[in-house]
């Protein structure tokens, strides 16, 4: 009781004893109000725990994103590397359009130096036996008129 009258700014300095009906009234009401605030307490505080195990968890799948998406972004700038590199080794249209000139002006100059070859008749599946040679008409042999 002391306390309560503390408590509620009271500062007397004898305080009359309380018979014992109104000492167990008291005595009950504040263990019922310290059960409830230790309740709401621990209710709070398992509340903000969980509340905080659940950021900690998302902050986890934000980083293993964030990994995830840097080593994609390094992957990809090796194989933008290697393209670059492939398109610079491979020759521009101005170079391909100018070995094609060069071309064209060898095989001009080839068939001005040698006129094509006259076509040939195609080969002959079967071809006709040799022709034996006739003995000279001799004087057993006379060619009658």
């Amino acid at each position: 009781m002391r306390t309560k009258m503390r408590i509620m700014g009271f500062r007397g300095a004898a305080i009359k004893p309380l018979n014992e009906v109104a000492a167990a009234e008291l005595g009950a009401e504040l263990l019922g109000e310290a059960t409830i605030f230790i309740v709401g307490g621990s209710c709070l505080m398992l509340e903000f725990w969980r509340h905080q195990r659940h950021q900690r968890q998302k902050q986890l799948e934000r980083s293993a994103a964030w990994a995830t998406l840097q080593d994609e972004v390094d992957h990809l700038s090796l194989v933008l590397e290697a393209l670059q590199a492939q398109v610079q080794a491979v020759p521009s249209q101005s170079a391909l359009e100018e070995l094609r000139a060069q071309l064209q002006d060898v095989r001009t100059q080839l068939q001005v130096r040698d006129p094509p070859p006259e076509p040939q008749a195609p080969p002959m599946l079967w071809a006709p036996p040799p022709a034996t040679p006739q003995a000279p008409p001799g004087p057993e042999a006379k060619p009658t008129e």
